[in-house]
């Protein structure tokens, strides 16, 4: 981020707390407009909340003196997420417009391309702003996958949750936890998971055709994660050697 003379924590925890503003305003917008039911309300109340709380605690502990253009982006990313949340935790009970559920989802998709060229073109990145978008998109996908598994079963909670276990895993399995060389692919792939599932979510194609539309995003994260985990597997145990890290340097150039 850009930094100032100063740091004055204010500044930067006064952008959380407009977050949160906005998120009840959205959540107010959609009750008005469908009726939304106090499932709906208090999921998405308590998302607003945990933003606001997580991310408050996240930059007092940065010490970012400037929120940045990217992570204003993000927060709005954030706010639509949480609308979307609200919306699939009232569809246990009703179900909601499916061009409001596309329509806020879709922003947030397309949403996701732009805060990382903000960030680019402004020399803003930080490793905050990175794991801020890096959890809105995870959740995003967690609730997406939740609101399909209702149609088609609960396999494919497997696309939500697979990097909440990669996580819990490397609690248990420390070499998980390092660093991972760029890759399209997996950018890709990243990138199709909402796709895919709010294509499936839609319900605009044959239930086959969705089906196979959510296999095929399944089939890709577990490729992607797969190829990830065997790359650190190999990576930790050459580091383990004697030669390990100029094997290393092979590997990662290779």
């Amino acid at each position: 981020m850009a930094l100032n003379n100063s740091y004055d924590a204010r500044l930067v925890q006064q952008e959380t707390a407009v977050g949160a503003g906005v998120q009840v305003l959205l959540l107010a917008l959609i009750g008005t407009a469908i009726g939304m039911g106090p499932a709906g309300w208090l999921t998405g109340l308590a998302f607003a909340i945990a933003t606001w709380a997580v991310l408050s605690r996240a930059l007092h502990r940065s010490r970012l003196r400037s929120f940045g253009a990217a992570n204003r982006v993000t927060l709005g990313r954030a706010v639509l997420v949480g609308g979307v949340t609200a919306l699939v935790a009232d569809s246990f009970q009703d179900s909601p417009p499916v061009s409001l559920f596309v329509g806020l989802t879709a922003v947030a998709l397309i949403l996701d391309g732009v805060d990382g060229k903000v960030a680019r073109r402004t020399g803003t990145s930080t490793p905050l702003g990175a794991r801020f978008d890096m959890e809105v998109d995870a959740f995003l996908i967690l609730v997406l996958s939740v609101y399909v598994s209702t149609a088609m079963g609960p396999w494919v909670l497997l696309i939500g949750g697979m990097r909440y276990v990669f996580v819990a895993a490397a609690r248990v399995w420390p070499w998980l936890t390092a660093p991972l060389p760029p890759s399209t692919a997996r950018k890709t792939v990243a990138a199709l998971q909402g796709v895919l599932l709010l294509t499936a979510g839609a319900a605009l194609l044959p239930y086959a055709a969705n089906v196979g539309v959510v296999v095929l995003a399944l089939g890709l994260l577990v490729w992607s994660f797969g190829r990830d985990v065997l790359w650190l597997w190999r990576t930790s145990r050459v580091a383990a050697t004697p030669a390990g890290p100029e094997v290393r340097r092979e590997l990662v150039a290779g």
